[in-house]
């Protein structure tokens, strides 16, 4: 009934008014029985369907939502449980035991005998000072922070990480090489410093061994008939690549401040671990599969001010693979990340593919993928990257982004599939998802969602959001149930499929400008104009609003046509709602995104002042609107 123009439009024109009020709702994810519409689809929704189908084309019920609670509201609770590990205050210098940091010398019995030292104390810095220093396997103790003023180098012969020691290789437990830093069952651990962690792995034979071959096809038949987990043992003459950092059953862990360098394989990889702070590292991987950083059924996991040049994934949240990580059954839930660079090779976000013991309540927020500042070997594919499979199981559910900017996306910005491999019997759930003001310049499509007939993706939302310079023409949804885009652009076209809640607007160009003009030769703006404030600290453009008692809805359109990113101090009343907002960078200065904030109003009149913060001045901003 729908059939498809270049370009994905759906020949809508040509259709009655019934047949487009059906075609809003039917699809292979849709099911509308003796004629009727689902109660869902409002009429109104329907109607634009001639309008926006180029927009999304597939298996998709769009459907009307309610207003409810934001799922952002728990992220406090989450972090208040978040608290890094402190230690007491005494020193171990590795050289004291040993260490030359001298590029050449094996300093493996120093590193174990200081950190022996430290721990025996009840605690302290193990410290790693300036020099190059040689070693095989670390192995961490309760209460060390492992302090890298200068280099740890790791060796690459393998036989430095044996014997075997428990691990969870690719979704699936087992005894294999150490990780060149490993803890199991740890409480109270740190890597921090400004130094440089180097797996060194591109200089040896880690690269040649490739993703494991008949060793890893072993493991995964292994997995799949319970093969008892003592009994599956790689060691001298099998090729499965270690990780770099794996830390198990650990509680209480920082990581923070390093350069994270040439894993063999995965880069830090927790794996059943609570509270655990990542913050201000550096990654940079060359070897294939060199993700970033891989929660694996962990809870409670704050990554935040991290910068990623990944050969793979960027932070891909894991849960085990299959039968195994079903056996195993712990979910990763509870993490959030914050003010993140992504220049991976695949995902910036990514969940899976091993997410069989489930994935639930990822918060990710005011993250840039491809920033202009930090050029990666390769451009990130995809801002959302959800794999899921028929052979997993599992789910994965309540996963949100917001404020997120991108540029040049090598695919899409959000792709959630429920075909990364095509065959298997057991389904996962996947749903809840949310996407606000994500702001995104070159790409393939803002958004592929792909399910499957049998089992349907449910409850996606992208809101505020603008993407332009996208190379294809329209969206895929395929298998969707309630898909919902709200004040959604591609390609400068509305493609919403509801209309977000009213507020009372207010132009900026009728609001008090200090240093600042109102000019209107940028397209797409409301009302007469904008206001350009002058490229200065301080300067800001103040609004008379009028409010109930109680919460509001500050919703800001702005343009910011360059690829530095504007901060601003918002107040409402002269009292600071947000001390350093991000304008992000929107492309172009035609281009125009939205900024949604929470804020309370005294009943009668408001202002509301937004006040450059640097000499590259506020956004042109257009208006604001505020819904109570």
């Amino acid at each position: 009934m729908s059939s498809q123009l270049p370009g994905g439009a759906l020949r809508a024109a040509a259709l009655s008014r019934r047949e487009v009020l059906r075609t809003a709702a039917l699809g292979a994810g849709a099911l509308v029985l003796g004629g009727t519409l689902p109660a869902a689809v409002s009429e109104r929704a329907a109607a634009r369907a001639s309008d926006t189908a180029a927009g999304v084309r597939g298996g998709a019920a769009v459907v009307e939502g309610t207003a409810a609670a934001s799922p952002w509201d728990e992220v406090p609770e989450i972090l208040a449980r978040i608290v890094p590990p402190t230690f007491p205050d005494r020193t171990f210098s590795i050289t004291d035991y040993g260490a030359v940091g001298d590029n050449s010398t094996d300093c493996t019995t120093a590193f174990r005998n200081a950190i022996a030292a430290c721990n025996a104390a009840g605690g302290g810095r193990v410290l790693v000072p300036a020099g190059a220093f040689r070693t095989g396997k670390i192995h961490l103790l309760s209460n060390v922070n492992l302090h890298v003023q200068g280099t740890i180098r790791f060796r690459t012969d393998p036989a430095s990480y044996l014997p075997p020691v428990f691990t969870r290789w690719e979704g699936i437990e087992c005894h294999n090489y150490s990780p060149f830093i490993y803890a199991n069952g740890k409480t109270n651990i740190a890597l921090t410093g400004a130094g440089t962690i180097d797996g060194n792995a591109p200089a040896g034979d880690w690269s040649s061994w490739g993703g494991g071959g008949a060793d890893r096809d072993r493991l995964r038949d292994w997995g799949a008939d319970d093969h008892p987990v003592d009994q599956r043992v790689f060691g001298s003459g099998t090729k499965l690549r270690p990780n770099m950092i794996g830390l198990y059953n650990c509680t209480n862990v920082l990581v923070e401040n390093l350069n994270l360098r040439n894993p063999a394989m995965w880069t830090l990889h927790p794996v059943y671990c609570a509270n655990v702070t990542v913050r201000n590292v550096t990654f940079y991987s060359t070897n294939s599969q060199g993700d970033g950083c891989n929660p694996d059924s962990c809870t409670d996991v704050f990554i935040h001010d991290c910068r990623f040049n990944t050969n793979d994934d960027c932070i891909p949240v894991k849960s085990g693979r299959d039968r195994d990580g079903r056996r195993v059954n712990r979910p990763s839930q509870n993490i959030v990340v914050r003010n993140c660079k992504f220049s991976g090779r695949w995902g910036g976000i990514t969940v899976g593919s091993e997410m069989s013991g489930g994935v639930r309540k990822v918060f990710a927020e005011d993250c840039q993928c491809n920033a202009a500042d930090f050029p990666g070997r390769y451009p990130v594919k995809y801002a959302l990257y959800v794999k899921t499979s028929f052979n997993r199981g599992g789910f994965v559910e309540d996963i949100h982004l917001r404020r997120f900017t991108g540029r040049n996306l090598e695919r899409d910005a959000v792709y959630i599939t429920m075909n990364y491999e095509t065959s298997g019997s057991i389904p996962p759930t996947v749903r809840n998802f949310t996407v606000d003001a994500m702001t995104v310049t070159g790409g393939r499509a803002a958004f592929n969602i792909d399910g499957r007939s049998a089992k349907h993706i449910q409850n996606v939302t992208i809101s505020n959001s603008t993407f332009t310079n996208m190379t294809n023409s329209g969206n895929v949804a395929n298998n969707v149930d309630n898909l919902q885009l709200i004040n959604v652009f591609h390609n400068g076209r509305d493609i919403s499929t509801t209309t977000p809640p009213t507020g009372t607007r207010y132009e900026a160009e009728n609001a008090t400008i200090s240093q600042g003009v109102v000019e209107s030769n940028h397209a797409g703006h409301s009302g007469t104009g904008f206001v350009n404030g002058d490229n200065v600290a301080g300067s800001y453009t103040e609004w008379t609003v009028t409010g109930t008692a109680g919460a509001a809805t500050l919703r800001v359109r702005f343009a910011n046509g360059t690829t530095v990113n504007r901060a601003a101090a918002i107040a409402v009343n002269g009292a600071a709602v947000v001390a350093n907002q991000s304008f992000n960078g929107t492309g172009a200065w035609t281009t125009w995104a939205t900024t949604t904030l929470p804020v309370t109003l005294n009943a009668g009149t408001n202002t509301v002042r937004i006040t450059a913060n640097t000499a590259n001045g506020n956004p042109n901003l257009d208006y604001i609107e505020v819904q109570q």
